[in-house]
């Protein structure tokens, strides 16, 4: 079937924006699970390269800030450049970053090629650079579009973590590594020359009696605040703490989630399906918040995912047996997607959706800086205290302290000024 653009004559006929959801989700899965897959390599490069727990994390935690660092890049140049330029750059220093990594055999090559170019390229592939594309082509269903993104994320951990520990177990991680950069680039490359086109139509996903309303509701139009003001206003901050509670948590489980419950006696595969799990949970769970983030009030839902998210990670640290394992990683997992997507839909609707890359950028450099300090309080908390209560204990707190934050978020609009 030949696909079109939706109009409001035309509203029954495939809206193409979910051609650019599907396809962002799926670039997603690959980039966030590689970047979320790091447990699987942690323990194998270590052992190969003959490096400690503490190096090997403090190279991991300068890759999360190198990769938070590229987010406000990516953003600013999706605003100037567009999203194929973006998505064509990364696509090409991941592929240079992995070749340089697989050769690498000292701190500082592995730092700069793994740690950095590997974390600048996968930067300039993530959410970030596709959530402004997404903002863009969807108004009416906007929550549900970017919970689908999000769906990408929740799938690379369900998906890569496993495949990851599978290939490393059968080919080495150097192999693995040179396999996933070949089928990264397969990917992205055909995404961004075919598929993304930054031009959405007028009135975007709205149907004729949508635009009719929002014309006869609307007065003067809004315009939004410059970056400069954002940045003095309460509720970026409120999100961008939200942001680095999660980041912490996500890349601590994404680093140490796999060596935390192989110190627990569990083998590499129960340990890698373990985290899996949660992320193949998390989709079905992405599915059913997507529909109600577009229906309930935003911060609300979530303070809801940041608390139930933070109580699971008490549980996950706590485990003993394989079902304890599965049932914790089957109740974090529902409620593990959808703060990534949830801030970036309130930041739109705070800030409105000119800005919304560059904003999303910088307020998930927050997220980078959660996961740098995660990713090596994981490695050094169990070197010098013998037990992973000290990081994942410290991400529950900052995931309860995340809740009450956002309960305090404005509805929309908060910052929106009418011209003079």
């Amino acid at each position: 079937m030949r696909l079109e653009v939706a109009t409001p004559e035309r509203s029954e006929r495939w809206y193409f924006g979910w051609n650019i959801v599907v396809a962002a989700a799926l670039l997603t899965l690959l980039s966030v699970g590689m970047r979320l897959g790091i447990g699987p390599f942690f323990l194998p490069v270590a052992q190969d390269l003959g490096f400690s727990r503490s190096l090997l994390a403090g190279i991991v935690a300068v890759g999360m800030i190198c990769y938070g660092l590229a987010m406000p890049v990516a953003g600013w140049l999706v605003a100037r450049r567009g999203t194929r330029f973006v998505l064509l750059l990364g696509t090409a220093l991941v592929m240079l970053a992995v070749l340089l990594t697989v050769n690498a055999r000292q701190p500082l090559a592995f730092l700069l090629s793994f740690g950095v170019l590997l974390s600048v390229g996968l930067g300039f592939t993530s959410p970030v650079a596709l959530t402004p594309v997404i903002s863009h082509w969807f108004t009416r269903r906007r929550g549900m579009a970017l919970f689908f993104l999000s769906t990408g994320s929740m799938a690379g951990m369900a998906v890569m973590t496993p495949a990851l520990a599978f290939a490393i177990g059968h080919f080495g991680w150097r192999a693995t590594l040179l396999g996933f950069a070949c089928a990264f680039t397969l990917f992205a490359v055909p995404v961004a020359l075919l598929v993304m086109r930054d031009d959405a139509p007028e009135h975007t996903d709205l149907d004729a009696g949508e635009i009719a309303a929002r014309a006869a509701s609307q007065g003067t139009p809004a315009l939004s605040l410059p970056v400069r003001e954002v940045l003095r206003t309460r509720p970026f901050w409120q999100i961008v703490l939200g942001l680095f509670a999660c980041g912490f948590s996500m890349n601590l489980l994404g680093t140490h989630g796999v060596p935390m419950l192989m110190d627990h006696g569990f083998d590499a595969m129960h340990s890698a399906w373990g985290i899996g799990v949660i992320g193949m949970v998390a989709i079905g769970g992405t599915l059913v918040l997507g529909r109600l983030a577009d229906r309930l009030p935003r911060r609300k839902l979530l303070a809801v995912i940041y608390s139930v998210r933070g109580l699971g990670f008490f549980a996950l640290a706590a485990v003993g047996t394989h079902f304890e394992l599965y049932a914790a990683a089957t109740l974090g997992g529902l409620v593990w997607a959808g703060s990534i997507a949830l801030s970036s839909a309130i930041l739109a609707d705070v800030y409105g959706v000119r800005l919304v890359g560059v904003l999303y950028g910088l307020a998930y450099l927050g997220h980078q800086v959660g996961g740098m300090l995660s990713s090596w309080l994981g490695g050094w908390g169990y070197e010098h205290f013998g037990t992973h209560w000290v990081a994942f204990g410290m991400a529950g707190v900052l995931l309860l302290a995340a809740a009450a934050l956002s309960l305090r978020l404005p509805q929309r609009g908060f910052t929106l000024m009418a011209p003079a």
